[in-house]
């Protein structure tokens, strides 16, 4: 059975080409310690709800875009044996933060459902 980590986050729009950097680098690291996939993707059709959505978990800012991201590994096991490692690379250690980690929501799930193809791309830029 498969797992994920999946992670909402503010990003200040000023600061996305770093993030993107960041993420990719981070992603790499996830990869190369066994994770089956990372995908970041940044909201461009979110609106503050009635009573919840995406901005309002994270107490969006004016000047900031909602992230989503997840990653996801063989089973809860082996999430947890890949963070360790990711946790103790070196390249992770203390790396500079392009948002606030503080607003920043995220957890592990058990997938009930998985259909069609699960690879996507970033748009070329």
């Amino acid at each position: 059975m498969s797992y994920v980590d999946g992670f909402v986050l503010p990003i200040p729009k000023k600061n996305l080409a770093a993030y993107a950097t960041f993420a990719s680098d981070a992603g790499k690291i996830w990869l190369e310690h066994g994770a089956i996939s990372y995908v970041e993707c940044v909201a461009d059709d979110v609106k503050p709800g009635k009573l919840t959505s995406f901005p309002q978990s994270v107490k969006l800012e004016e000047e900031e875009v909602v992230v989503f991201a997840w990653i996801t590994y063989e089973s809860r096991e082996h999430r947890d044996r890949v963070n360790a490692k990711v946790m103790e690379d070196p390249r992770m250690q203390s790396p500079e933060m392009p948002f606030d980690g503080k607003r920043m929501i995220f957890g592990g799930f058990t997938p009930i459902v998985t259909l069609g193809a699960t690879g996507l791309r970033a748009p070329e830029a």
